[in-house]
């Protein structure tokens, strides 16, 4: 029997990169993988992939902005399975690099909502379903960007260290509830499209593949952590 096997996960950004690759190694452990992006083609491929490796896996294109939408897809697993065991953020918005002083406010507003605001949303409408779960696994995707200041990542490295101080408190909040288990996770240099929008000029086989980082993310929902761990992925 796979290490998941009946468990329910939810993926965020999982229409490629990390999100897809995750999503691809927990349905292998035998989890039943909700997989949400905005682009149903791109999702619809993931799923394929992990049907034909004889996993499974539902998918829910929405656009994480809009928090009628999350809330609608709780109520949705909610109805049909009645509880969320993991729950994987990943996904987020790079924005355009540049100086501080430049930041454009309409832009800076919309990486806020979905690398911040949106990532609230997710928490609140689906912790009633990660309470109901015996063994709840909450893992952060984040960037270095949000621990340490880079130029030209003011916009960015904003969304990312509020979003880990949001998660920490999160996890600071459950200390006292064993079934409930929240992680940071740094993926580091990882071939991505963020990272190719990022670093046009790298070489792609320069850093590592996405299966390497989900690969140690389904080790650690499978193996347990202590609340508030956190990790780098070199």
């Amino acid at each position: 029997m796979e290490s998941l096997e009946g468990q329910i996960a939810l993926v965020t950004g999982a229409s490629r990169g990390i999100g897809a690759a995750t999503a691809e190694a927990l349905a292998a452990e035998g989890a039943h993988v909700v997989i949400t992006a905005r682009t149903a083609k791109d999702l619809e491929a993931v799923e394929d992939r992990i049907h034909a490796a004889g996993g499974s896996a539902t998918i829910a294109p929405l656009d994480l902005t809009e928090a009628e939408s999350i809330g609608r897809l709780a109520q949705a697993i909610g109805g049909r399975w009645e509880r969320l065991d993991i729950l994987v953020l990943n996904a987020a918005m790079l924005g355009t690099l540049g100086p501080v002083q430049y930041l454009d406010a309409k832009e800076f507003a919309a990486i806020l909502t979905l690398n911040v605001s949106a990532q609230a949303a997710l928490i609140g409408a689906f912790d009633p379903l990660i309470r109901r779960s015996d063994n709840a696994r909450v893992i952060g995707l984040t960037s270095s960007a949000g621990q340490k200041a880079f130029a030209y990542w003011g916009g960015y490295g904003a969304s990312k260290a509020a979003f880990e101080m949001m998660l920490d408190c999160y996890a600071q909040e459950q200390l006292q509830t064993a079934r409930l288990r929240i992680a940071i996770i740094d993926p580091g240099r990882t071939r991505t499209a963020m990272r190719a929008k990022a670093y046009p000029g790298e070489d792609p086989a320069s850093v590592k593949d996405p299966k390497v980082v989900a690969a140690r993310i389904t080790k650690l929902v499978i193996e347990g952590f202590e609340t508030g761990h956190r990790e780098r992925i070199d």
